[in-house]
């Protein structure tokens, strides 16, 4: 039985639209290939002589590229392999089982998410599928054991590394050492397993559209395939596998509290002909936790992130994208 998402049939009309026209998605922005994602070796932290220089290399990351990768970050190779094993079974199974993954698991709805039905023309649809994990699902699958303790293995890796970045970039905007405690606890975030499906016309559809993320912090493990690119002086630049980093990048969330200090980037999959996981855990607040900066005079209005998901779910369905912080700005 085909475990593959109908994007063809799906999006038919749009394809035949498409086709019809010459054009190469990812020609219209400039790329730049000599230029290398800051690469930070975590443990430098747990040397007193160079911790100091480790810290101020993440926060000069964080403000000048919202991205990083970091090295001896404490997730094992053995988690991260069984990880995607478990993945890749989970990708593999029949499309029909896929789509009534809430039942099968006992999960939230949306949980198994493909393609973009609200797609009005190739450049919003995402050759993507996905499955989205809030935390407070996991335990529930019970009749999943194997990809349950994958899950949890790999949250509570990422829970503890992402508590340890953010208190490290909190120093540097004077934000208060409780905040993290108080508004950002591992319950309230989620795991994205991705699944890029080869494409046949990976030149007219993205495998993720340009975006920045709605978390705080998102930490992502890519496989050797590649296709990550973020945006950095007008160019877009590979962020190239290395199967010892882990990618971190700046949310939206985490932009805002921090004044603009720290930058949430714009990036994209780009479709391939080849098959691609990767593995994301997003590090979000409660829905009603208050985002606002400490820093005087404030760049955005105070805000929760039930307000910041509702209005982005209002653009995106008006206007086919997400218009982002810009409509907090003060």
């Amino acid at each position: 039985m085909d475990y593959e998402p109908p994007f063809l049939n799906t999006y038919k009309t749009l394809l035949e639209k498409s086709l019809e026209e010459d054009t190469n998605l990812y020609s219209m922005v400039e790329r730049s290939d000599d230029v290398q994602l800051p690469l930070i070796d975590l443990e430098r932290l747990s040397n007193e002589e160079e911790r100091d220089e480790c810290m101020k290399e993440i926060s000069e990351a964080a403000s000048e590229w919202g991205f990083f990768q970091v090295i001896n970050h404490g997730v094992s190779n053995e988690i991260m392999e069984d990880m995607i094993s478990e993945q890749k079974k989970l990708f593999h199974e029949p499309f029909v089982n896929k789509l009534c993954a809430e039942t099968l698991f006992n999960l939230s709805p949306k949980t198994y998410r493909w393609g973009n039905p609200c797609a009005t023309n190739l450049t919003q649809l995402s050759w993507l599928e996905a499955f989205h994990f809030p935390l407070t699902d996991i335990p529930n699958m019970e009749q999943h054991i194997t990809l349950r303790s994958s899950l949890e293995a790999f949250a509570t890796r990422m829970a503890t590394l992402t508590e340890n970045l953010v208190e490290i970039l909190a120093i540097k905007v004077n934000m208060n050492s409780n905040h993290f405690q108080e508004n950002y606890l591992p319950k309230s975030s989620f795991i994205r397993l991705n699944r890029y499906p080869p494409c046949p016309i990976s030149s007219k559809v993205y495998g993720i559209l340009p975006h920045s993320d709605t978390s705080f912090l998102t930490i992502l493990y890519q496989d050797q395939i590649g296709g990550l690119q973020l945006m950095k002086d007008g160019k877009w630049v590979d962020v190239k596998p290395n199967p010892s980093a882990l990618v971190v990048n700046i949310g939206d969330l985490f932009q805002a509290i921090s004044n603009n200090v720290y930058k949430s980037i714009k990036h994209r999959v780009v479709a391939a002909e080849e098959e691609r996981f990767s593995t994301a855990f997003f590090y979000c607040p409660f829905n009603d936790a208050v985002i606002q900066s400490e820093n005087k005079p404030a760049l955005y209005k105070r805000f929760t992130l039930r307000e910041y998901r509702q209005q982005t779910l209002q653009d995106v369905n008006q206007t086919g994208d997400k218009v982002g912080l810009s409509r907090f700005l003060l």
